[in-house]
């Protein structure tokens, strides 16, 4: 079968793009000869090429297809150009109705001619996120300039050529040539299949595979800490970064000067990641080691001294500029930063963040209060924990706001519950980042996302579809995270309304009224009020809204965890309740119940007696309501029903109110029994339509004395 091998070679990629262009050259590639391909292709990506290798068909047959033609009687003029058009003579024609039909037959197209046609249109249209154009009046972008096409199959160029947009014209032509390291090994060679280019592109020192030279720093770095007793500081990001920069990969320490060892570590680590690629080491207590490690993209003669001894002049004007802003900033109080943030907008509808910071302040002493901490620590964590934003450093390095904000608030005396907080508002960042666990920085940090979802819900800025620009799902999951791993018990409305309010109660006073987006219908909803005082406010319709978010991601989550996101669908189906610590208490029984053989057996009779009731409400166009009458209980089978029913429901709403949720599984489970007992040998339909009525009734008592425990409809069997 023959073997494609498919390199585009260009200047140096940015390594954040390598990895989604080599997805995308295999996704565009099958999507054009996707009649070709026999299995999914091989791809790689380096800082100067991306590629591919498939294993392809010799050729693809068409099939036959036929063509109308003009009227039967159409001037020869038009039958004439049909026939040119199509490349055919009259002999082809046949007729069917008014009409002549051409008919052509299927043609064999060779995989060479295919790939020729292919490859110059998929790089015309390949879909970088930024490119360039060079050479004068260049046709064609690339993300850099475009300097080789190797593309052979079964060791044969497949000949095309694609205008380079050089000041000279000439074409650039696919070609068997490619080229190694750019320094160890320098120009082109002539290959023949994928083994004969991997093979010599190791000659001449190229790592191709992207895993393969990720593993060699990991590895490599590693080892040269362990030599010296230390570790690396974990950064998988940054390690993935540094494979898209080099093609042959050497891992080397250099020495920090002890003149800056007294800086914070996270500064140190952020000045050597974001701005020279460097790996951070520690010692084995988990303070910062006096060391670093780079990864240079050759094997130098001295052993990598000349490229240390410059990189170590390099990071020491680094870190003296880390130290200028570590040394201004701590000439003032972190809370003398707050003024500047009044002129810093946080959103156009929402305020500054000075405006911001007041409201986080007010919404942290409320969450405080629920959860037991301490209110007054928890409003001054909130005041002070975006100061750092005006910061120096913070303005330098964004991704050091809250942790520059913990140093100096530690510097300048505050609490350490104080500071701790000020350092973990934001946390968690991601999925694998730990949430805050003491009680004040919870509180802000609650603050902190609580009045991100409400303002921007207010605002009309909720996520759409894919896209999420202020980051409210990754809000909306923190949130989650901290109530159910500090197991906190409070209802998210009573936090809610509050945040909602906090968030446009200024804006309106600012425009005179409503005045937000969210708020289209506002002058009904107030009339509204106005009729009726057990009408929400728009407050807490925007809150009822962020809680319907919060529980769609909690659903997400559950999902992403392996656990029945049914169950806790149909648990919050059944009530409206908010504590996300009793819901999945509930949701873990009703799991239970429903995947034991007798909770099994009771959810296919409920659903039997949910199917009943919607065909005759349907048939009646009526709900049948729970209140059946006993006297009309003839057959003792529905008798037992009713007994059993009116005696589980009892201890079913006196469990749940207790929050005795196995139970009120337990009670639950009694009914089934007497259920299977009715359907066997009741028969709802009586020709006695009071029967009938009382009957319908009665399974209504079933389905309201279940659905008070989950809305087991929603439970997939």
């Amino acid at each position: 079968m023959p073997e494609l091998l498919l390199e585009l070679f260009s200047e140096e990629i940015p390594a954040r793009m390598q990895a989604r262009a080599a997805e995308d050259l295999a996704r565009l590639f099958g999507e054009r000869c996707a009649a070709l391909v026999e299995a999914p292709p091989l791809t790689f990506h380096g800082p100067r090429r991306i590629g591919l290798s498939a294993l392809l068909r010799a050729s693809v047959t068409t099939e036959g297809k036929e063509e109308r033609g003009p009227r039967i009687g159409a001037p020869d003029a038009a039958l004439d150009g049909f026939l040119r058009k199509h490349g055919a003579t009259r002999d082809a024609l046949k007729q069917e109705g008014q009409f002549w039909v051409l008919s052509k037959p299927g043609e064999t197209v060779e995989a060479r001619a295919l790939v020729a046609a292919a490859v110059p249109a998929i790089i015309r249209a390949f879909p970088w996120p930024k490119s360039m154009r060079w050479g004068g009046s260049s046709p064609m972008s690339w993300v850099r300039p475009l300097k080789r096409i190797l593309c052979v199959l079964d060791g044969a160029v497949v000949p095309f050529d694609l205008r380079s947009g050089d000041d000279d014209g000439h074409a650039l032509s696919s070609g068997n040539e490619t080229e190694g390291h750019r320094i160890m090994a320098p120009g082109a060679f002539a290959v023949r299949g994928l083994t004969d280019y991997q093979e010599g592109l190791r000659e001449r020192r190229v790592v191709l595979d992207a895993a393969e030279r990720a593993r060699e720093i990991k590895d490599g770095i590693a080892a040269l800490a362990a030599a010296e007793s230390l570790t690396v500081v974990p950064d998988e990001g940054l390690i993935s970064e540094v494979a898209g920069l080099v093609e042959w990969p050497v891992p080397l320490l250099g020495r920090i000067d002890d003149a800056f060892m007294d800086l914070p570590p996270e500064v140190m680590r952020t000045t050597m990641r974001v701005n020279q690629r460097y790996f951070a080491l520690r010692k084995a207590d988990g303070s910062a080691a006096p060391r670093f490690a780079l990864v240079a993209n050759i094997a130098a003669p001295d052993g990598g001294a000349a490229i240390v001894g410059g990189n170590e002049r390099v990071l020491r004007a680094r870190l003296s500029d880390a130290r200028f802003f570590w040394d201004l900033d701590r000439k003032q109080k972190l809370e003398d930063f707050l003024p500047k943030l009044d002129s810093v907008v946080f959103h156009a509808k929402l305020g500054t963040q000075g405006e911001r910071v007041a409201r986080l302040e007010r919404l942290a002493r409320i969450i405080a209060e629920k959860i037991g901490a301490n209110a007054d620590d928890a409003a001054r964590a909130a005041r002070l924990a975006k100061a750092d934003l005006a910061s120096g450093m913070v303005g330098e390095f964004p991704e050091l706001q809250g942790v520059m904000g913990r140093y100096y608030a530690l510097g300048q005396g505050e609490k350490p519950a104080v500071a701790e907080a000020i350092g973990a508002h934001y946390r968690p960042l991601g999925p694998g980042d730990e949430v805050p666990s003491e009680p004040v920085a919870i509180s802000v940090a609650m603050a902190d996302k609580l009045d991100q979802l409400a303002g921007f819900f207010a605002a009309g800025e909720r996520p759409t579809g894919s896209s999420d620009p202020f980051a409210l799902r990754r809000a909306a999951l923190g949130v989650i995270r901290i109530l159910r791993e500090n197991a906190l018990r409070v209802r998210l409305i009573d936090l809610l309304v509050p945040a909602v309010r906090g968030a446009v109660e200024p804006i309106w006073l600012k425009q005179g009224g409503p005045e937000i987006a969210w708020q289209e219908k506002r002058a009904e909803l107030w009339e509204r009020r106005e009729r009726d005082p057990a009408f929400p406010l728009p407050d807490q319709i925007v809150a009822a809204d962020v809680l319907e978010f919060l529980s769609e991601r909690l659903r997400v989550q559950i999902r992403a965890e392996g656990i029945r996101h049914d169950v806790v669908t149909a648990v919050l189906a059944a009530s409206s309740d908010d504590d996300l610590v009793r819901i999945l208490r509930r949701a873990e029984a009703v799991r239970s119940f429903v995947e034991a053989e007798s909770g099994a057996n009771l959810l296919a009779a409920y659903k039997r007696a949910t199917n009943i009731l919607r065909i005759e409400e349907k048939r009646d166009g009526r709900t049948f309501d729970p209140g059946y009458h006993h006297q009309l209980l003839a057959a003792p089978e529905e008798q037992a029903l009713a007994t059993a029913l009116e005696a589980a429901a009892t201890r079913i709403e006196t469990d749940l109110t207790a929050e005795a949720f196995e139970p009120a599984m337990d009670a639950m489970a009694t009914l089934r029994a007497p259920v299977d007992a009715f359907f066997d040998k009741v028969i709802v339909n009586d020709a006695d339509a009071a029967i009938r009525d009382n009957r319908l009734k009665l399974l209504a008592r079933l389905r309201t004395a279940m659905d008070a425990v989950a809305d087991f409809s929603k439970i997939e069997a």
